[in-house]
């Protein structure tokens, strides 16, 4: 039986990132021509339609869906025999496709990576930042490795703990419920209105969770797109916010229009490694993992002494 050769299922897996055929062939270093040569070849060889093309874009067909899906597998199993080879050696080396939720990257990469670094010299991140939902989609696809999210998260993944993460409440300094002496419990917040990100983000179904035990009302006249537009807002009076512990640090003034309160028995989330449970590196990923997770309590013991 005739198979389609490494390079055309490459050249397919490119076109569908890409939905282009010239931005694929620059991806993958040869002309246009070559790419749409190996393209059309393994169309004849597979006898389904896998793009629909005309002048202005390129898109996947419904049977050629799953054709990509099985490509991007088989090459992940291809590149799994020589990193199963080169892991006989060491562990974590060459690149690795890590994707990160936006309420985690900016504040936590800075903290991981030099540790991850260290330990693994020759592993080659390669980030990608994007909401949960996408990450998940993306990681089943195996368009990434890893990714760095909230855990618990639905689908046949596997997750080992990196942190858990408290939340603290953010106010406008002249608000009565920073002032209060002692943490907070939970029920302070009720009547408060509180600053919530827009769908999409797993943060702001955590912080709805707390609204809802609460009886804190949800702010129905805006959504932020990210942490720091949810802190201007607090500064504006607009309402109280739930900031992660490491967010807060980085995005609250000592001395600027927005105060933090903690609370008695914190509200949180639990980050963790995320993996598909069919990878074939699943002591690398927990081996990163664990390094990850003895960064994490060095960087949250700093930032709890503050």
């Amino acid at each position: 039986m005739d198979r389609p050769s490494i390079r055309q299922l490459e050249c397919l897996v490119a076109v569908a990132d890409h939905h282009s055929f010239r931005k694929a062939a620059a991806t993958l270093g040869i002309s246009q021509p070559a790419l749409s040569a190996q393209v059309q070849a393994a169309e004849e060889l597979l006898g389904v339609q896998v793009f629909e093309r005309d002048r202005r874009s390129v898109l996947v067909t419904p049977a050629g869906e799953e054709v990509v899906a099985r490509a991007r597998i088989a090459l992940e199993a291809v590149d799994g025999v020589s990193d199963a080879a080169r892991r006989r050696g060491e562990p974590l080396v060459g690149p690795l496709r890590v994707g990160v939720i936006p309420t985690v990257a900016p504040y936590w990469l800075p903290a991981l990576l030099p540790t991850v670094r260290k330990r693994f010299p020759r592993l080659e991140l390669i980030l990608r930042e994007d909401q949960t939902a996408r990450l998940l989609g993306q990681l089943v696809a195996g368009v990434i490795d890893v990714a760095l999210v909230a855990i618990p998260v639905p689908g046949d993944v596997t997750t080992a703990v990196i942190a858990r993460e408290s939340f603290l409440l953010a106010a406008p300094r002249d608000a009565e419920i920073v002032h209060k002496r002692g943490k907070l419990s939970e029920k302070e917040l009720e009547d408060e209105i509180v600053l919530l990100l827009e769908d999409g983000h797993c943060l702001r179904d955590q912080a709805l969770a707390v609204c809802e035990r609460s009886g804190a009302i949800e702010s129905m006249e805006v959504r932020a797109t990210s942490l720091p537009t949810l802190v201007q807002m607090v500064a504006g009076g607009m309402g109280v916010t739930l900031l992660p512990e490491a967010a807060a640090d980085a995005l609250v003034q000592p001395r600027g229009p927005v105060a933090l309160a903690e609370f008695a028995k914190p509200p949180g989330r639990t980050l963790g490694l995320a993996w598909r449970t069919s990878s074939a590196r699943l002591r690398e990923f927990r081996l990163l993992a664990e390094v990850m997770s003895e960064a994490a309590d060095k960087f949250l013991a700093k930032l709890r002494g503050r």
